[in-house]
């Protein structure tokens, strides 16, 4: 993803106006009996948003305009913040070390994955987060919050890794908190603009894809 992503932010304004969410593919096959056999033809989910909701004013479509054209259209991917579901753990909780679990240490593993846990009852479903926000990642190893300078965090990786001395005794469980952005890209290479429409209310049609890691 390195290659092809630039790690900046969609204008923020814009983002937290947009509309969108996550999309699952499930083949239906309807027997002859009339019973249904169902199949999830993908193991992640997708995030789609249409961020033409977010549109407010000339200037917001003018700076849409130019992150488009400096993104090449499809070409390059980038970072989006999601109102909604951008941090470890609720929307209107404080992040917390103890928000979602990552693993267990067992003296030897330096380095573990950020992850978002949804559910929990019947089949959780982990999600694998590569572009946490520099400097909002707290971490915990067997319940206590570790200091700052015992671990880094890569923010264009999600990839937690502990220093030399401070690995995650066996048995510890490693837990995080975070907030984060979502790696997307534009889904077309035509932003068509009508001014006339825009001024009477219509919305242009700006869609972003999550580029799954």
């Amino acid at each position: 993803m390195a290659s092809d992503f630039h790690e900046v932010l969609f204008p923020l304004d814009v983002s937290l106006r947009a509309g969108g969410g996550p999309q699952r593919l499930t083949e239906i096959v309807t027997l002859a009996s009339g019973r249904e056999h169902r199949n999830g033809r993908w193991a992640d989910s997708r995030r789609r948003y249409d961020a033409g909701f977010g549109m407010r004013g000339l200037d917001a479509l003018h700076s849409v305009l130019a992150f488009f054209e400096e993104r090449r259209g499809r070409l390059y991917g980038f970072r989006f913040r999601d109102r909604v579901d951008g941090r470890s753990g609720p929307p209107g909780r404080a992040v917390g070390p103890l928000d979602q679990p990552l693993g267990l240490g067992d003296g030897a593993t330096a380095s573990f994955p950020l992850v978002k846990t949804y559910g929990g009852g019947f089949a959780p479903y982990r999600r694998r987060i590569a572009k946490p926000v520099a400097g909002s990642v707290r971490v915990a190893v067997g319940g206590s919050e570790v200091a700052p300078d015992a671990f880094g965090c890569d923010p264009a990786t999600g990839l937690v890794t502990f220093a030399a001395g401070h690995l995650p005794p066996a048995g510890a469980a490693v837990t995080a908190g975070f907030a984060f952005d979502v790696p997307v890209r534009f889904d077309t290479d035509d932003l068509i603009i009508d001014l006339a429409a825009f001024a009477a209310g219509e919305i242009p049609k700006v869609p972003l894809v999550e580029i799954v890691p």
